[in-house]
């Protein structure tokens, strides 16, 4: 019996049986879906402990689903990892660093997989920790929630070390940006010689 169930919401049965063949059999339960109404079905009946979501869908985008998915408090949560062989479409509707979701261009190998597996987990964790229930949620609040400070509106530690470690990321990428600037820029000054 699997342990874990999988939802791959993508058109291309490539990019699907590939998640199938490349996660350790026995251990998972891979439910595929190829468009977003039918994937958005399968959520509901299936229940799945992770989705994989193509960005690019017929029928209903993974955008769209996306967007559903934040809206409802009982899958908000859900472990979510997105898809695209172009990542510029996926930053244009939600720039990075990627908060609550991990993100997987493809196509991807085996190692890029389960990192972003594993990636989705954690940050679906730290969800659940940091953001309380989305608005229409049960009123039962989430203790990041309970803890935030009621006089003066001030953040949780949670808010403040979440924030913190996206600070940081994005440092680490602006270095990265100014390393590769660099680079370019040294490599026209050798062309123009």
């Amino acid at each position: 019996m699997a342990t874990q169930k999988i939802l791959v919401i993508d058109d291309s049965r490539v990019i699907r049986r590939m998640v199938k063949d490349m996660l350790p059999a026995g251990n998972v339960e891979v439910i595929e879906a190829k468009d977003g109404v039918e994937g958005l079905d399968l959520i509901h009946k299936e229940h799945p402990n992770l989705i994989m979501l193509d960005f690019l869908l017929p029928k209903k985008s993974g955008w769209d689903v996306y967007q559903e998915l934040q809206k409802d408090p009982q899958l908000c949560y859900i472990p979510l990892m997105l898809m695209s062989g172009r990542k510029e479409e996926v930053t244009e509707k939600l720039p990075e660093p990627f908060q609550f979701f991990a993100f997987v261009e493809k196509p991807f190998e085996k190692k890029q997989l389960v990192g972003a597996i594993k990636e989705a987990m954690q940050k679906a964790a730290q969800k659940k920790k940091a953001v309380p229930a989305p608005t229409g949620a049960p009123s039962a609040a989430t203790p990041a929630a309970a803890a935030t400070p009621a006089a003066g509106g001030g953040a949780s530690s949670a808010e403040i070390q979440a924030l913190k470690k996206q600070i940081a990321q994005m440092q680490g990428e602006i270095n990265l940006l100014k390393k590769q600037l660099g680079q370019v820029v040294t490599l026209i000054k050798q062309k123009l010689k």
